[in-house]
């Protein structure tokens, strides 16, 4: 079956940029494309990442490389990323298979 893996993507928007709308836009695409196994998002607090204009990152899980390659080719992700791009001024995107270290704590 293999590992979880991961898809993570921190972006500074540009200036003016409607970050409300697309940060709704992305829950409804990770809601309808069923490959998301997960989706977190959040705006950046660390001063790290603050310092080099980073001001959202965003997490997402998939059963398997093989699901983050659908969502990758799901016609509504690919609408979409015509507009997320657009009101991007920097991204990195990171793609990674999720070995884990150390089991989670126990709820």
């Amino acid at each position: 079956m293999g590992e979880e893996f991961k898809h993570l993507v921190l972006v500074k928007f540009k200036e003016g940029a409607a970050v409300e709308e697309i940060l709704k836009g992305m829950e409804n695409l990770v809601s309808e494309v069923e490959a998301v196994k997960s989706f977190e998002g959040q705006e950046m607090e660390g001063p790290e990442m603050l310092t080099q204009g980073f001001t959202h990152a965003f997490l997402m899980t998939f059963e398997n490389k093989e699901a983050h390659t659908a969502f990758v080719g799901h016609p509504k992700h690919v609408e979409f990323s015509a507009t997320f791009s657009a009101a991007i001024d920097k991204i990195v995107v990171l793609d990674f298979p999720a070995i884990r270290a150390k089991p989670p704590l126990p709820a």
